[in-house]
C-alpha cells in the first residue's frame, strides 16, 4: 500500500487530528468478583453497578482478570503477523467474495470510503446457518464455510481454541449486563444457540498520509458485543459521550477493550447505547488487533424486551430480523454503494 490511492481519503471533515487527546476516565473493570469460586454478594453488586454505569456512560470498557489465558492469545497474534506476511499471492488463496463471505480481504469500505487494513474473517460456528436471499419472504437457509489457509499451518487450530475463549468471556460479560439492567443473569443466553459470532484479525500498514486516511472509519458495530484485542501501537478512538470529542483509548497490557454494540441499544430501549469509534494509523508502525464480533442466531427477532418497556417507556424499535440485517450487510461489503448501509435507525419507531 505505497501513496494514498484517493479511494482511502477521507472527506475534510472526518480526517483525523495528527494531535489527540487520550481518553480519561474509560472504566477499567475488575472482572474477578463474577470468576471467584465463592462469590462474594457485596463485591459482585459493585461489580454489576461499574458494568452498569460504564454501558450508560460510555458504550465502552477495558477488563481485567478476565480469565482469557495470555498464551491463546499470544498464539493467535502470532499466527496473525505470520500470516499477513504471507505474499499476496499466498494470502488471496482464500480471499472471500460474494459467495465465501469468510476469508481474507483487503478492500473493505467504511461509510463509502476505502479503509487502509487487510483482515481475515472465520466464523465461530462452523458452519454458520444464515438465510440464503435478503428477500425478507425467503426463508430459505444457507452455511458460510471458514477458508483456512495452508500457512501458518497452526493458524485454524489456535483461531478455534481464542474462539472459545472469547465465546466465554462473552457470555460472562451478557450475564453482568443483564444484571445490570435487572434482568434475570442468564435472559439473554437464548439468543445465542446458533451464533453468528466471528472473529478478525486485522493488520493495518504504515501509511504515508495517516493525515488523510484511516484504518477503519466512523462506524458503530452492529452485533450485540465486542470485544478488542490491539497491540502496544494504539490507533483506537471513541467518539466521547459526553462532548463528541475524539479520545484516543491507550491499550494496557493484557486488557480488553468491550464495546456495546447496536442490538444492546435495542434490546435496552435505549438506556445503554452503543458508540461511534475509529482507528488512525501512523507512517512509521504497522498494527495488529483482533476483535471478537458476539452476535445472535440469524433467527433472532431483534426488539426492546418486554421487560423494559412500559406506558411510560414505550418501545423505541420495530422488530428486525438480524440474519437478513447480517447478510444485507455482508451483500454490500463487496460493493461501493451510493447510500448508507442499512443502520439500526431505520427501525425506529
Amino acid at each position: 500500500m505505497g501513496e494514498v490511492d484517493p479511494a482511502f481519503i477521507q472527506d475534510p471533515e472526518h480526517r483525523p487530528k495528527l494531535c489527540f487527546s487520550e481518553a480519561e476516565g474509560i472504566p477499567m473493570i475488575d472482572l474477578s468478583p463474577s470468576r471467584e469460586k465463592e462469590k462474594d454478594p457485596s463485591a459482585l453488586d459493585r461489580l454489576v453497578k461499574e458494568i452498569g454505569s460504564a454501558c450508560k456512560e460510555w458504550g465502552f470498557f477495558q477488563v481485567i482478570n478476565h480469565g482469557v489465558p495470555l498464551d491463546h492469545r499470544h498464539k493467535v497474534e502470532a499466527a496473525a503477523r505470520e500470516f499477513f506476511g504471507e505474499s499476496k499471492e499466498e494470502k488471496n488463496k482464500v480471499r472471500r467474495d460474494a459467495v465465501k463471505v469468510l476469508g481474507y480481504y483487503d478492500t473493505e469500505h467504511t461509510k463509502n470510503v476505502r479503509d487502509w487494513k487487510e483482515v481475515f474473517d472465520f466464523s465461530v460456528e462452523e458452519p454458520t446457518l444464515v438465510p440464503a436471499s435478503l428477500d425478507p419472504h425467503n426463508q430459505d437457509v444457507t452455511h458460510w464455510h471458514n477458508q483456512w489457509p495452508h500457512y501458518p499451518p497452526y493458524l485454524r487450530e489456535v483461531c478455534q481454541e481464542y474462539a472459545k475463549d472469547m465465546v466465554k468471556l462473552a457470555l460472562e460479560l451478557m450475564e453482568l449486563i443483564a444484571l445490570s439492567l435487572g434482568l434475570p443473569q442468564k435472559r439473554f443466553h437464548e439468543f445465542f444457540k446458533d451464533q453468528t459470532s466471528f472473529i478478525r484479525l486485522n493488520h493495518y500498514p504504515p501509511c504515508p498520509s495517516p493525515h488523510l486516511a484511516l484504518g477503519v472509519g466512523r462506524h458503530k458495530d452492529s452485533g450485540v458485543l465486542t470485544i478488542l484485542a490491539q497491540d502496544d501501537v494504539g490507533g483506537l478512538e471513541v467518539k466521547r459521550k459526553s462532548d463528541g470529542e475524539w479520545v484516543r483509548v491507550r491499550p494496557t497490557p493484557n486488557a480488553y477493550i468491550i464495546n456495546v454494540g447496536d442490538m444492546i441499544q435495542v434490546w435496552s430501549n435505549e438506556a445503554y447505547e452503543s458508540v461511534e469509534h475509529r482507528v488512525m494509523v501512523n507512517s512509521e508502525k504497522e498494527r495488529f488487533s483482533i476483535p471478537f464480533f458476539l452476535n445472535p442466531s440469524h433467527y433472532t427477532m431483534v426488539e426492546p424486551l418486554e421487560e423494559l418497556v412500559n406506558e411510560n417507556n414505550p418501545a423505541k424499535y420495530k422488530p428486525y430480523n438480524w440474519g437478513k440485517f447480517l447478510v444485507t450487510r455482508k451483500h454490500s461489503n463487496f460493493m461501493k454503494l451510493d447510500v448508507e448501509n442499512i443502520q439500526i435507525y431505520h427501525f425506529k419507531v
